[in-house]
């Protein structure tokens, strides 16, 4: 224990020293949570609070481009800007001003009616309650285009959100015009509908409650843990250099004249990183639950959580020290481990679902996903922040991320035996 002391504080001596390299460690993270999440915090706020403008051309200027405009107000996700020139709005769309163009076509009402009139009436004429049986020849309707303009950098999600909602209102549309011409056809008075055009079957999101009030998943309790999680395993570059000074410098020969195993050594910086990732966990969630409520952020809500979320932070970062520690050993250069390891964690981000959910990814992504230490500490941070899960839940995450964290240092151990045997 002695030896462990030692070394442990050795590495606290070399860390205080480079008072620069602690300022990185501890507010680029925090630089790097504000900002995404600043960034993010939309796409988790509700329709309402968000409102797209949206180009309109209306060359129909009839009650189907009435309705059309009326919807689309309603809905609250956007702000209906009037244009009068087709070629306006889409030069305007083309070029980026605007993310979104709808051109409504001309007679689009008229065509409408007529079509919906000439479907009724052979309806009708079919069970017979149509009084005029002369057989006229059907007008050809052509179809009508309601042409959309998106912006070429719009992502697809967009797009398809938006040619839904679109489409479902342009159905509406012509339900109503189909039952109101019913009505006409059977000679009722339109002040009072026999056709009901609610929609009868409607979807309801069931959210997971806690003392009776809906939890709600917000930008904060998604990026507070993954970028938590980024910035723990980034760890692994100063850890590495910091092993390969020793080497360069002629301190690790010194260490190996004295009687101090290469796992003391280890241990030592196991304990003096293992302290500053949960610093840095500690930073994170004081910045999520004090300065995001303070710039109009969603806050972080831990209560009832803590002991489980410090034990996810504590074997995650014991993975990423695992990690740091094992390049560290088999690097020889600082140009070697310094790349490698910045490399590595962005590799492990990506496939861990720090940038993208992993539920979107390809079959095969998905699959090799599970084999990164950041999706098992991910899921951990979720299960605790988001499932409102207990210890159970987690055990074979952190159980995992041990395991990484065992089996690096066990190759790292053996690795440095045999190279020093040589």
């Amino acid at each position: 224990m002695h030896k462990l002391w030692a070394s442990t504080y050795k590495e606290f001596l070399l860390l205080i020293r480079d008072l620069g390299g602690i300022a990185i460690l501890f507010i680029m993270p925090l630089l790097l949570l504000i900002v995404i999440t600043l960034v993010q915090d939309s796409t988790f706020k509700t329709i309402s609070d968000i409102k797209i403008p949206v180009l309109l051309v209306d060359n129909d200027k009839g009650e189907v481009s009435k309705n059309i405009v009326e919807n689309l107000s309603e809905s609250n996700s956007f702000e209906i800007l009037q244009k009068s020139s087709e070629e306006e709005a889409k030069e305007a769309v083309f070029t980026g001003k605007y993310q979104l163009a709808i051109v409504i076509p001309e007679n689009l009402s008229v065509s409408l009616q007529k079509k919906v009139d000439q479907n009724v009436e052979g309806i009708l004429s079919k069970f017979g309650l149509e009084e005029d049986t002369l057989v006229v020849a059907k007008e050809t309707i052509p179809q009508k285009e309601v042409r959309l303009y998106f912006d070429p950098a719009t992502q697809v999600s967009f797009k398809s959100s938006v040619k839904n909602g679109i489409d479902k209102m342009i159905s509406k549309i012509e339900t109503q015009s189909i039952y109101k011409a019913f009505q006409t056809e059977l000679g009722e008075d339109d002040s009072e509908p026999i056709f009901e055009t609610e929609s009868f079957i409607a979807f309801k999101e069931i959210l997971p409650t806690k003392n009776n009030e809906e939890i709600i998943p917000n930008s904060a309790q998604h990026n507070v843990p993954a970028w938590t999680l980024f910035a723990i395993f980034f760890i692994i570059v100063p850890l590495s250099i910091n092993l390969l000074k020793e080497k360069n410098q002629g301190t690790f020969v010194r260490l190996r004249t004295t009687p101090v195993s290469y796992a003391t050594v280890l241990g030592g910086k196991t304990i003096v990183y293992l302290a500053v990732c949960l610093v840095q966990f500690t930073l994170m969630l004081l910045v999520g639950i004090f300065l995001f409520p303070a710039i109009d952020l969603p806050g972080v809500d831990v209560s009832g959580k803590l002991p489980m979320l410090y034990l996810v932070a504590l074997f995650s970062g014991l993975a990423a020290i695992g990690l740091g520690l094992l390049i560290g050993t088999v690097a020889k250069t600082q140009e070697q481990a310094a790349p490698f390891g910045a490399t590595s964690v962005v590799i492990l981000a990506a496939l861990g679902g720090v940038w993208v959910p992993v539920f979107v990814m390809p079959k095969f992504m998905q699959f090799v996903s599970k084999i990164s230490p950041m999706n098992w500490g991910l899921e951990a941070f979720y299960d605790v922040f988001l499932r409102n899960v207990g210890f159970v839940k987690i055990l074979p995450e952190i159980s995992l991320l041990l395991l990484f964290f065992l089996t690096t240092i066990v190759i790292a151990i053996i690795y440095n035996r045999r190279k020093n045997a040589v």
